[in-house]
C-alpha cells in the first residue's frame, strides 16, 4: 500500500525545507562579509577622516575594531555624537608616525567654535587597519 501524503504532512515538510534554505542563505552571507578594515595606515587615516567629516555611518562601521553584530549602532551614535556638537573640518594624526602608527589623534572644531581633539588606538588584524575608540595604552 502506497503512503499518500497528507496536506498537513507536505506543508510541514515545505516548511522545514525553506527554512534550511534561510538558514544555509545566512550562514553563506554571513561567511562571505568582508573582514572590516583597510589595507593601509594611510587609507585608515584617509577614510576616518572622511567618514567623521561626511558622517558616514556606514564608511565609519567598516573601519572599526567592533563586534560586527553592533558596529553599525556604535557608529551611528558616534556620528550622531559629533553632529550635535557641529563637528567639522576633522583631521586624523597618526603617532608615533605614519607608516606604523599605534594611535591617532583626531581633532577639529565644533559648531561654537572651539576646538576639540582626543587619541584612540590604532589596531592591525592580519593585514587590515582598524581604528579601536578606545585610550590608546602607553
Amino acid at each position: 500500500m502506497i503512503d499518500i501524503p497528507t496536506r498537513r504532512t507536505a506543508t510541514v515538510a515545505v516548511a522545514i525545507a525553506v527554512a534550511i534554505v534561510w538558514v544555509s542563505v545566512i550562514t553563506v552571507l554571513i561567511a562571505h562579509q568582508p573582514d572590516p578594515g583597510v589595507g593601509s595606515p594611510g587609507q585608515l587615516r584617509d577614510s576616518l577622516a572622511a567618514a567623521l567629516n561626511e558622517r558616514d555611518v556606514e564608511a565609519l562601521s567598516e573601519l572599526i575594531d567592533y563586534p560586527p553584530a553592533s558596529a553599525g549602532d556604535f557608529a551611528k551614535s558616534y556620528i550622531d555624537a559629533l553632529a550635535g556638537r557641529g563637528a567639522h573640518d576633522v583631521t586624523v594624526k597618526f603617532a608615533p608616525d605614519d607608516l606604523a602608527p599605534t594611535s591617532a589623534t583626531v581633532s577639529g572644531k565644533l559648531a561654537d567654535g572651539s576646538a576639540f581633539g582626543y587619541a584612540v588606538a590604532i589596531a592591525v588584524k592580519g593585514e587590515l587597519w582598524l581604528v579601536a575608540f578606545t585610550p590608546p595604552l602607553p
